[in-house]
């Protein structure tokens, strides 16, 4: 057995640590019992089901094609949760494709166009997945502050554009706001690296055994590609949907809050 494998044995023992989260809501009548155990029997068959897949996908003799198939498929799926995470904004869901499909496709070809990994399934598909998805939260972050910011200073975009002012320049302060607003988690999670945590990626190859200073190299080289997948999603969604929100004639929709929709 290597460092890196762990038994049914250490899979179950690591559940005492969710028993705990179950014991802490429970003393302190949080209310959240049936929520941890759901979260973690559904991680659990979500995993396996997805390791399963994965194990086919990915392998050495298949061809390349499929791994660019799941990489279409999640690029899919993550625009179809932005549209969910923000139903107000009309006509999302093409430009969630677009903000996430544009992200993954500049890091994929600077990865892979500039040798930084080799192009093969197991490389494609992990790389793809970590831009991915958090470029996907970026997008969310990114759409939802542009809405709150709007919903905010309505009265102030609106006199704007009594003074004369186009849709573009009476919501610019405001998109910076909210753009700057969408990087700052990722700028602080690069800068926080090693220091304060050490990511996933470089602990998965220091448990395997990899040297440090060759797994530092490997994180740093994604951590510098997640911050560039997500300035690039964050930037096309801030004012893709700063544009949205926007009728024709540079009117400002109705932005009704949560507790105000059908």
């Amino acid at each position: 057995m290597t460092t890196a494998d762990v038994t049914t044995v250490g899979l179950i023992a690591s559940l005492l640590l969710v028993a705990v989260a179950i014991t802490l809501s429970a003393s302190q009548r949080l209310g959240l019992e049936r929520d941890i155990i759901w979260a973690t029997v559904r991680s659990l068959v979500q995993l396996l089901f997805v390791g399963a897949i994965l194990a086919f996908v990915i392998d050495p003799e298949q061809p390349l094609i499929l791994s660019w198939g799941w990489v279409i498929a999640m690029v899919a799926f993550a625009g179809v949760v932005v549209r969910r995470r923000t139903p107000e904004i009309p006509a999302l869901l093409p430009l969630g494709l677009l903000a996430i499909g544009a992200a993954a496709g500049v890091t994929l070809v600077v990865v892979f166009g500039l040798g930084v990994f080799p192009l093969e399934g197991r490389t494609l598909v992990p790389l793809a997945g970590m831009m991915i998805g958090n470029s996907m939260n970026a997008t969310v972050l990114a759409a939802r502050r542009v809405v709150d910011e709007f919903r905010e200073h309505r009265a102030e975009v609106e006199a704007r554009l009594a003074l004369g002012q186009s849709s573009s320049q009476a919501s610019r302060r405001h998109l910076r706001s909210a753009l700057r607003t969408a990087l700052t988690p990722q700028i602080e999670t690069t800068k926080a690296v090693g220091l304060v945590f050490l990511p996933g990626a470089m602990t998965g190859l220091i448990l395997a055994g990899v040297d440090p200073i060759e797994a530092v190299r490997v994180q740093a080289a994604i951590m510098y590609l997640i911050l560039g997948s997500v300035a690039t999603t964050a930037t096309v969604m801030t004012l893709g949907v700063g544009k949205r929100l926007f009728t024709t004639d540079h009117r400002l929709i109705d932005l009704p809050r949560p507790a105000e929709r059908s």
